[in-house]
């Protein structure tokens, strides 16, 4: 029997993202969709025939058994808490979060009521689940780099992506948060105890530097959030990352970067995360041991074939109560860390912004 689902937000990600996916998927049924823009609910109901509501409250536990959560950032917490609280199980769409006052209210909501699932795309991909394989034949990890950085990929400038009253920040929160979750994956959880981070705003609201594969609506508003992200962390387990995300840059190429060294070896996967069509010609993942590299297989996918994944293992997710609290737990580390990069990058444009001593 198929998994009723209704779609809360038909912006990028609910229109060009989810909504295939979920139609294509013999194991689910969108019965409902919800948007509050009168525009958008037309087209899609004339598009698809689906009921399309302007809130979630019209929605009951009775007549859908999922809520995929496709909104804003900035709604995520709202939207996905008041499904919660109606007893509907909720699939929310990275952040989880934007705060960890956040994550306490998703909680909350989530104990009184239904399930939180979280999206974590990076992790279902053949390449990365390659590496994952060969780290712990690298002995003790000492060091992580990670980054994702795109050549030209800054969602419309004016759009609610790039204003941070909406988004709660740029590239690092968009792209950072794959990263840290995908470091999760691959050397289990930990707290990051010490984290030195500087943000930059030179592409953000350049339209050349945008990504022309999305068709996000543009608005009026410039863009506040940074396009560019540059930091060092430290675990509690002893390992150090350095962390990277570029909305833009000078790049020839999209390029995600995974580095693990341990004391036996170092693993590499260079690639490219997400749908850009600027991208890698193919993973490759390598591992070097005394001065020696060689080259792994990894599988060769199809462009977001993480995403179906993803929608594969969801049924049995939903299925198994022990997965309760599962989300906020493991969005907790990773928004501590984006606090305290974000309030680290402020304290540095506050020490640059002093005047010099005369």
């Amino acid at each position: 029997m198929s998994v009723r689902v209704a779609l809360a937000g038909l912006g990028w990600a609910g229109r060009e993202l989810w909504l295939p996916l979920l139609r294509e998927h013999g194991g689910f049924e969108v019965v409902a969709a919800v948007d509050a823009d009168p525009v958008a609910r037309a087209a899609f109901g004339e598009a698809t025939g689906i009921a399309v509501h302007p809130a979630v409250d019209a929605l009951t536990a009775g007549a859908v058994d999922l809520a995929v959560v496709a909104v804003p950032n900035h709604l995520h917490v709202e939207v996905a808490g008041a499904l919660l609280a109606a007893g509907i199980p909720v699939f929310l769409e990275k952040p989880v979060c934007l705060t960890s006052a956040e994550a306490d209210i998703l909680a909350a909501a989530e104990r009184g009521g239904g399930m939180l699932l979280a999206g974590s795309a990076a992790r279902y991909r053949g390449d990365v689940q390659a590496l994952g394989r060969v780290v712990p034949d690298l002995g003790d990890v000492r060091h992580v780099d990670l980054a994702w950085v795109r050549a030209r990929g800054v969602p419309r400038p004016g759009g609610w992506f790039t204003r941070r009253d909406r988004a709660g920040g740029g590239a690092l929160l968009d792209l950072g948060w794959h990263l840290l979750d995908t470091l999760a994956f691959l050397l289990g959880p930990a707290r990051v105890t010490q984290v030195a981070g500087v943000t930059s705003d030179d592409f953000v609201n350049l339209d050349a530097w945008r990504a022309a594969w999305r068709r996000d609506r543009s608005g009026a508003v410039a863009a506040d959030v940074e396009d560019t992200a540059r930091g060092f962390l430290v675990r509690d387990d002893g390992v150090s990352v350095s962390l990277r995300t570029g909305w833009a840059s000078h790049e020839a190429r999209d390029v995600s970067l995974i580095r693990v060294e341990g004391s036996a070896g170092t693993a590499e996967l260079r690639c490219t995360f997400g749908f850009s069509p600027n991208r890698e010609p193919e993973p490759v993942l390598t591992v070097t041991r005394e001065g020696t590299m060689t080259r792994l297989a990894v599988p060769a996918e199809e462009i977001g074939v993480e995403y179906r994944r993803q929608l594969d293992a969801l049924a049995a997710m939903l299925a198994d109560p022990g997965n309760r609290g599962r989300a906020v737990a493991a969005a907790r580390p990773i928004v501590h860390v984006i606090e305290n990069f974000y309030a680290s990058a402020r304290s540095a444009r506050a020490r640059r912004a002093e005047p010099a001593f005369q």
